[in-house]
């Protein structure tokens, strides 16, 4: 009967339907109010709705801490490029293999101790976690973390943004050491690396320890956290590893320049670009919006530490050499690191500019007397320490209020007690990485070595270490290459090399 009547109705002429339709109007406009009022009911309530609104939050503040999270990340790869960069042809695979080696050691350890430590309750809380450790997580799950409990991103999201930084910190070691390391060393010092040596300073300066809970240290984002803690190791690293072959002869420094200018200069890019996760990733929070300013103020740190460090290295060598302008990029993202949530937009320029100089005179120093391949000295340990000790000059006082952290700088107070808390802190984090890494590298140095051969230094340690060239065919004669007549033996670093003419007949038939 529905269809029939439908069909009857359907087959009304049109002025009939306009004139039924017409009668029906009030009717008609009287259900679509109820339905427009029915679909609005429903909006209000949900505005009206704390729970929805907290689960925005929360889903927001997760997003943003995984997407910040990933870009940190991706920093690894900056790193790899840099290295690459800067390093003899012989030696550019094991950089690679060091570096996704790492990453993979320091995930573990990482999960398993240093996050409790680094952020967890209890224990000795001002000067170290007691929680949180072996973690497990569910959907929307949290744990007790004191130190940044008020950010509402769920408890997995904030464990995954300070393993990265953890991750990074390790990477920053390494750039002191390439060349001649053993690489079973990574592995020896990477995992306690990232189960207590920088989770005890993480604590100290992120996770709500004596410094920062009492005396009140500022680092937002790590510019001692992070960069002098990876530097600081490096160095200790470096002191019992000693020079390359051939760098220091007769009293004089010898440069070993890197052989792909390009490729560091594609590292530079990349970290820069992951320092938009670094800096404004560490607020933990979106919704407050606080991460858009810190987003400019470390891109204008960045730009400062580059000009500078181009006229920097143009007043001293009349050159405008590539890897300081790179590297003063780096130190001015690692000096505003620190700073980056407490400070205004000139102030990023100065912090930035300043950074720049500090590379370029530290580079030329240092390498006097320390043989630091990518300048990871000045660009983090240097320029960290400047950092660290900017927020005692340049924080905004609003702005520490809004962080919780510490007070106003000197310039906005004209006290100087925030400048000694950050002097406190520098001291007491260089001191303790340098002991407990300078230790570690001792033990290790005294057990399995530090340092390959001077033989497979020579060789280059992609061959004496992973049994192939990361070039190959600048090494070897690769069958189907132009460089390798027919009759020509193929070296083969797993074996005895190929007899004559034995490749040709091994692939007689074989399909192109």
């Amino acid at each position: 009967m529905a269809k029939n009547a439908e069909v009857t109705y359907l087959s009304m002429p049109s002025s009939d339907l306009r004139t039924a339709l017409t009668k029906r109007k009030p009717v008609l406009m009287i259900a679509a109010g109820f339905a427009l009022l029915g679909a609005l009911v429903p909006l209000a309530v949900a505005a009206d709705d704390p729970t929805a609104t907290q689960a925005a939050g929360v889903a927001a503040d997760t997003v943003w801490v995984i997407v910040t999270g990933c870009l940190v990340m991706f920093m690894q790869a900056g790193f790899a490029m840099l290295e690459v960069g800067f390093s003899r042809m012989k030696n550019v695979g094991t950089v690679v293999a060091k570096v996704v080696t790492n990453l993979s050691v320091s995930s573990i350890a990482y999960w398993a101790v240093g996050f409790g430590l680094a952020f967890g309750a209890g224990g000795w809380f001002a000067f170290i976690g007691g929680s949180a450790f072996f973690p497990t997580f569910s959907p929307g799950s949290q744990l007790h973390l004191p130190a940044i409990d008020a950010s509402t991103a769920t408890a997995s999201a904030k464990w995954f943004f300070e393993f990265v930084f953890c991750a990074v910190s390790l990477a920053i070691v390494w750039g002191t050491m390439i060349e001649r390391t053993k690489f079973i060393v990574y592995i020896l010092f990477g995992i306690p690396f990232a189960a207590f040596i920088y989770p005890l300073i993480s604590h100290q300066l992120f996770g709500g320890g004596f410094l920062q809970a009492t005396l009140g240290a500022q680092d937002f984002a790590g510019s001692t956290v992070v960069h002098l803690t990876g530097a600081t190791a490096g160095l200790a690293g470096l002191l019992l590893l000693g020079p390359r072959i051939g760098k220091y002869e007769k009293g004089r420094s010898n440069a070993i320049p890197g052989h792909n200018m390009p490729l560091a200069q594609l590292g530079v890019l990349i970290l820069w670009f992951g320092w938009f996760g670094f800096n404004p990733g560490s607020t933990l929070n979106a919704t407050n919006l606080h991460f858009a300013d810190i987003v400019v103020v470390t891109n204008l740190a960045a730009a400062a530490g580059a000009v500078a460090a181009l006229a920097t290295i143009y007043f001293i060598t009349k050159t405008m050499d590539v890897g300081m302008i790179g590297n003063g990029a780096i130190a001015a993202l690692v000096a505003i690191t620190a700073p980056s949530g407490y400070v205004e937009p000139w102030a990023a320029l100065v912090i930035g500019a300043v950074a720049g100089v500090i590379v370029v005179v530290g580079v030329l120093a240092l390498d006097k007397i320390l043989d630091d391949p990518v300048g990871a000295l000045p660009a983090h340990g240097m320029a960290g320490i400047w950092g660290t000790l900017s927020c005692g000059l340049f924080t905004v006082p609003a702005l520490a209020k809004f962080n919780g952290v510490g007070q106003g700088g000197l310039f906005y107070t004209g006290d100087f007690h925030q400048l000694g808390s950050q002097a406190i802190a520098v001291v007491a984090s260089f001191t303790t990485v340098f002991v407990l890494s300078y230790g570690l590298f001792w033990i290790i140095k005294k057990t399995v070595g530090l340092r390959v051969s001077a033989r497979e230094e020579m060789e280059g340690l992609d061959i004496s270490e992973h049994g192939m060239w990361g070039y190959p065919e600048s090494f070897m004669p690769v069958p189907g290459g132009v460089y390798r007549p027919a009759d020509t033996p193929t070296v083969n670093p797993h074996g005895s090399p190929e007899r004559v003419g034995g490749s040709a007949r091994s692939h007689e038939g074989s399909p192109a």
